[in-house]
């Protein structure tokens, strides 16, 4: 063990995280807390950026949040965070894999949603069912 870290601290990397911590016997990950101010989460492969963004907070606005209130994780990273006060969770073209009683948003990947009338109706309409509009 001492030689796999001592190659790491010399390729220069410090830390690093588990994808699949599930795989070790014995090993537990730590559960982390989603911030007070969290109110959606969203469930992506993929890390929204630049037009995405400027899309993504006009979805949010049309049900009364806002970029600061959403956070982002990648599906392997779900496991690890406790979903108790959340109040929303937007799969990104993954499957389902938490229980929570968080509103639950399903669509394909947000650039398919962005310019695809159908998916943008399907994605009101799952909002709607949910009261918010």
């Amino acid at each position: 063990m001492f030689e796999q870290q001592h190659y790491l601290q010399a390729m220069g990397i410090q830390e690093w995280q588990l994808i699949h911590p599930q795989r070790l016997a014995g090993y537990s990950p730590p559960i982390e807390s989603l911030d007070k101010q969290c109110r959606l989460l969203l469930v992506s492969s993929l890390l929204p950026s630049g037009a995405q963004l400027v899309w993504l907070e006009r979805v949010l606005n049309s049900f009364q949040l806002n970029l600061s209130q959403a956070r982002h994780v990648y599906p392997h990273q779900l496991c690890q965070l406790e979903l108790n006060d959340l109040q929303w969770i937007w799969y990104v073209d993954c499957q389902v894999s938490a229980v929570t009683t968080a509103k639950a948003l399903h669509t394909p990947a947000l650039s398919e949603v962005e310019g695809n009338t159908h998916h943008r109706r399907e994605l009101w309409q799952q909002i709607c069912s949910y009261g918010a509009q």
